[in-house]
């Protein structure tokens, strides 16, 4: 009997994981966004030294994450309401959000595809790819203090 609730409590759990709501799974992947910006962010300011490779490393993983976006299903209706900094606008003006990370996409795809070969040039891309960041936010989502 043991056994069976282990096998059970086990499956619910990874059940939950597998299905994680829109909420979490949108935020999971902008947590992962930033962490990779902040990589590059951190070899722009001189914190780290300047690695072509491990840089291009870190531009595909941000066009990956950017490929995983998918408005439909981190956005579905309702899901607005929560711990979320999701503006409403999102819903009102759902193609203009599409298009926003439309843009940050194109340009992430764009540094992969001219990779830096210095830090003037990864950061000219970051300036690029962070203002997409930024006016998605500025119009798309709450700053909450």
């Amino acid at each position: 009997m043991r056994k069976l609730v282990l096998a059970i409590s086990m499956l619910a759990l990874a059940g939950s994981a597998t299905f994680a709501g829109p909420i979490q799974d949108r935020q999971a992947l902008m947590k992962e966004r930033g962490k990779l910006a902040g990589q590059l962010v951190k070899v722009v300011k001189g914190e780290e030294d300047f690695d072509a490779s491990a840089v291009l490393t870190t531009l595909k993983a941000l066009q990956a994450n950017a490929e995983k976006f998918d408005a439909e299903k981190l956005f579905p209706a309702g899901s607005d309401k929560g711990d979320t900094k999701a503006a409403p606008k999102i819903w009102e003006d759902m193609a203009g959000f599409k298009a926003t990370e439309d843009k940050f996409l194109a340009s992430t795809k764009a540094a992969v595809a001219s990779p830096p070969g210095d830090v003037d040039t990864l950061k000219a891309q970051l300036n690029t790819i962070g203002g997409d960041c930024g006016a998605c936010h500025q119009s798309y989502r709450i700053n909450k203090s």
